[in-house]
């Protein structure tokens, strides 16, 4: 008994959430009995004559409900691969295969035929004109020995040769195994075929595989991908009570290969939306409290806001212990400064651009602003958050020597000196009035840590999500606080999701990843039609990759199919809500829940008509709050700004009055006349719709009302 264990597919989880509540306490039971003996004499297996695989056996729940399981032909591993009610449960044991493939070794489940898709192809090669032949050339030139070795199983080679196209590919989806699909997705995307073999393939001719070997094909991180071994009790009812949540077990092999090992210093992970890349973080933070920290030694999880500290903590305590949560503190930058300055014992308080505080100084500051040069009021407000307070000049002597890249308007050796008294002024009101900026605050704390004044808590190592949004003083106090040693720092970032303005470099910093720098490129949230959709407003846009270099959505995209985002435009705001709220109305009367329904405007003053149509509709409504986490427990049709939305996912999304001049945010964009500066603020807004955009996990509905976004193609 003790040697028997079950693996449970990733299919199955998704089975047991779209199971009714109240039957689902049933097969709650019945998998725990299951697991704890699947040779229990209490368990009928009944075989299936024309099941797709001759293993496949259904396993009574109930009167209504069947589980399909495959019994092991050697060993003791059992799978339990799917519940549904008996007909149905009974059909998808005709139509799925479950095998261990004999070259790379991973156990695949795939469908046998697929129904649709078959109609499908049958009509799209109907017209001769219209055949694969007249259609073009094979999309892949591949030998069969390197199909195999991607994982492709023998039964399906010749219909992969006879790929055409990427449309042919996708309808192809569920009749490969996932690893397959995903590599041949790549291929067709342009992705080098040695960078794919590296990453998917398997040694060639350097192992022997047994096909009835479920226990040795469980090791493999391809495996583990799409099936689990639940460990204990608490482990299995955790994954039971939130089935669609399977980032908690299910990582992709290249995740995993990211989470599970030592890196010899830090590691940068880049990756599109919805790649994965919190959910790599969050693994990490765990493995390293498991397997790296000593007693006493803390890891330290932060990102750029508190509200997404906030949800990451939440998430974390899913998959962690208590003692290993004892020994990771989650927290955002600017919180952790704050503590910090605190603990130094700093009397200032920190204001922030936008506050009455700062802009009374400025006001006064800008009173030193040479007439001569005619610059704008806001010209001296970027060049002293992006060049004076980002370098720390002090005197205008460094002021002379201060690098302004990026910067529109250059400035000459008299015109610094010029306009240097601006800056001296905004600093000596702050002081005056017990203020400091949160760079000067920083660069406060790094002076004591460098002097050795104090106790300020060091770490062992970092974890740091959203790091495209850091700026260089933020990451120069991580490095500060975090000493350098073998796996002592994961980054993870994307530059197009970009939002706040901020851009530093991982290099100047003092944080080398030289060789380290790794990238994610499936997108497991959104249907691949939202997800180049939302990629189009960035084609053509010039992205860093975190460490002075370019990075590229190139083979970025989703493996799941679905419907193409709906536009439409209204002539005023209350028109446009309307329709919102009616088609709000088709959703949930087909069963969608309201908490799965998020409406999203670039502001919370653009959602006002939409919220009073929902309430005289009878719906209630929940806004996201920027301080607290996103509880879906509570009812609601889920209300957000643009910025709020960060991190989170919803199956449908509304984002509405996307309105010239309102996105790009008109006011946002008026406040600069440089042109290089205007062309960074549309980059951030153009990432900002881009994020709203990638929160949709089924539909999105893009709807505005007047005239239409510039970045609407309509």
């Amino acid at each position: 008994m003790d040697s028997l264990q079950v693996a449970l597919s990733q299919d199955f989880f998704e089975a047991f959430a779209r199971i009714p509540r109240n039957k689902q306490k049933k097969v709650n039971e019945f998998v725990g009995k299951f697991r704890n003996n699947p040779q229990s004499p209490g368990l009928n297996y009944e075989k299936i004559n024309d099941a797709a695989n001759e293993q496949f056996r259904s396993v009574r729940v109930d009167q209504d409900y069947r589980a399909i399981v495959m019994k092991p032909g050697k060993g003791n591993v059992y799978l339990l691969l799917w519940v549904d009610k008996h007909d149905e449960a009974y059909t998808w044991a005709r139509r799925h295969k479950c095998e261990i493939n004999p070259e790379t070794g991973a156990l695949q489940l795939y469908e046998v035929t697929h129904h649709e898709a078959a109609a499908e192809n049958e009509e799209a090669s109907a017209p001769a004109e219209d055949s694969a032949q007249s259609r073009g050339e094979p999309l892949f030139d591949l030998r069969e020995r390197e199909l195999l070795r991607l994982g492709v199983p023998e039964d399906r080679l010749e219909q992969v040769k006879a790929v055409t196209s990427q449309q042919d590919l996708d309808q192809m989806e569920r009749l490969l195994p996932v690893e397959a699909f995903e590599a041949l997705c790549f291929l067709a995307e342009g992705v080098p075929l040695d960078d794919v073999m590296a990453e998917y393939s398997v040694p060639d001719g350097e192992h022997e595989v047994d096909t009835t070997d479920i226990e040795a094909a469980m090791e493999l991180a391809t495996t583990q991908r799409r099936f689990h071994v639940v460990e204990d009790e608490a482990e299995l009812q955790q994954m039971l009570e939130a089935p669609l949540e399977q980032w908690r077990v299910f990582l992709h092999p290249v995740q995993r290969q990211l989470v599970e090992r030592h890196w010899n210093g830090p590691v940068r992970v880049l990756g599109g939306a919805g790649t994965g890349k919190t959910v790599v973080a969050m693994h990490r933070a765990r493995w390293l409290a498991r397997n790296v920290l000593e007693k006493g030694e803390k890891l330290l999880f932060t990102t750029f806001t508190r509200n997404l500290a906030m949800d990451i903590e939440a998430n974390l305590r899913k998959i962690c212990s208590k003692d290993e949560m004892a020994a990771i503190e989650v927290t955002n930058i600017n919180g952790l400064a704050h503590r910090m300055l605190r603990q130094v014992g700093h009397p200032g308080q920190v204001v922030y651009p936008g506050s009455d505080q700062y802009s009374k100084c400025w006001d006064k500051a800008l009173t030193q602003a040479p007439g001569e040069l005619n610059f704008p009021d806001s010209f001296y407000e970027e060049e002293f958050e992006q060049v004076v307070l980002t370098q720390r000049v002090q005197s205008r002597q460094e002021y002379f020597k201060a690098k302004r890249v990026g910067r529109g308007v250059a400035l000459s050796r008299k015109q610094r000196a010029q306009i240097w008294p601006v800056f001296e002024e905004m600093r000596l009101q702050l002081h005056q009035n017990g203020f400091l900026t949160l760079q000067d605050g920083i660069y406060a704390v790094m002076d004591h840590l460098s002097e050795g004044k104090g106790e300020i808590p060091q770490y062992r190592c970092a974890v740091v999500d959203e790091t495209q949004d850091f700026g260089p003083e933020m990451l120069q106090l991580l490095r500060a606080v975090v000493p350098k040693q073998k796996d002592d720092m994961m980054l993870v970032g994307d530059g197009h999701q970009r939002i706040y303005g901020r851009r530093a470099s991982l290099g100047q910093c003092g944080i080398n990843i030289r060789g380290r720098g790794k990238k994610l490129r499936v997108n497991y949230r959104t249907t691949e039609e939202i997800r180049r959709y939302a990629t189009a407003v960035l084609e053509g846009i010039e992205v860093d990759d975190l460490d002075d270099e370019q990075d590229s959505l190139s083979g970025y995209r989703s493996l799941l199919m679905g419907q193409k985002p709906v536009l439409k435009g209204f002539s005023d705001s209350k028109e446009e809500a309307e329709w919102v709220c009616a088609e709000i109305r088709k959703l949930t009367d087909d069963g969608m829940p309201d908490r799965n329904i998020c409406v999203v405007a670039r502001t919370e003053k653009h959602l006002k008509d939409v919220q009073s149509a929902l309430k005289e509709a009878g719906y209630e409504t929940y806004t996201v709050s920027r301080d607290s986490t996103e509880n879906t427990q509570i009812p609601g049709i889920r209300l957000a700004n643009m910025h709020r939305v960060k991190g989170l996912e919803f199956k449908v999304v509304f984002i509405v009055a996307v309105n010239q001049g309102v996105v790009p945010f008109q006011l946002a964009m008026d406040k600069t006349e440089d042109v290089v500066e205007k062309r960074a603020k549309d980059l951030n807004e153009r990432a900002l719709f881009h994020v709203a955009c990638t929160r949709a996990v089924k539909e999105l509905f893009v709807t505005w009302n007047g005239n239409a976004s510039e970045y609407l193609d309509v």
